[in-house]
Formats: structure tokens, C-alpha cells, sequence
């Protein structure tokens, strides 16, 4: 079963377009009906739907890292800087997360995106 992503409000549309062109199941926090949620409800009801979340809202990354410190469970959180890469590069990485994956590997789990790139040797 490969990763289902909830994406935050704060998300570009472009991310989530382009992440269902490349058949990824995404769900959007405004899709959900729940463009308005507080973070803390909102990470919870990522993990009621079984959905990892995507955010690019530093606050929504150190709640999940303060959840991990108390032991509250959560469905994992990917965290992307919105100056830290491209949008293709944040779409490149969730894909591969998406599809390279399995749902309990993210459990209580923060990452951040992008993966480093290598460079080729001149």
C-alpha cells in the first residue's frame, strides 16, 4: 500500500496538481473541509484518515516534533521550507515518499524535504 498525503493549507496548488497528474492520493486540508483547523486538529485528523501530512508552515513542524517528545502518536509529518527547493523538487521527493513507502514506516515520524542532491563530478 503506498502513502496517502494530507496536505496543509499552506501548500502550494501546484505541488497537489502535480502530485495527482502523477497519480499519488493526496487529500487537501480544504478539500477535507478543514482550510480553517487549528495545526494540533489537523495533524490529528490527518492521522484519523491515515494520511501523512505535508506542510510548509515551521509551527506545524515543531508541534509534530513536540508530539514526538510526549509520545503522541501522529501519522508523520514531511516538512518542506518553501525557499529550502523548487516545486519540482518538493514533488519529486513526495512522489518517491508516495510510492517507495509503506503508512507504518511514518508513524511519529518528521522529515524534511528536499533530499539532498548530488552533484556530478566535473
Amino acid at each position: 500500500m503506498s502513502v496517502q498525503l494530507y496536505m496543509d493549507v499552506h501548500v502550494p496548488e501546484a505541488i497537489t496538481t502535480q502530485l495527482r497528474r502523477r497519480d499519488v492520493d493526496v487529500l487537501t486540508a480544504l478539500d477535507d473541509g478543514a482550510g480553517r483547523t487549528v495545526d494540533a486538529e489537523l495533524l490529528e485528523r490527518a492521522r484519523t484518515v491515515g494520511r501523512v501530512m505535508f506542510t510548509q508552515d515551521i509551527r506545524f513542524c515543531a508541534l509534530a516534533e513536540g508530539w514526538q517528545g510526549e509520545g503522541r502518536s501522529f501519522a508523520g509529518l514531511i516538512f518542506g521550507h518553501q525557499l529550502a527547493g523548487t516545486i519540482g523538487q518538493f514533488v519529486s521527493d513526495l512522489e518517491l515518499i508516495a510510492k517507495a513507502s509503506e503508512p507504518q514506516e511514518w508513524v511519529n515520524v518528521v522529515e524534511r524535504i528536499p533530499f539532498p542532491r548530488s552533484v556530478p563530478p566535473r
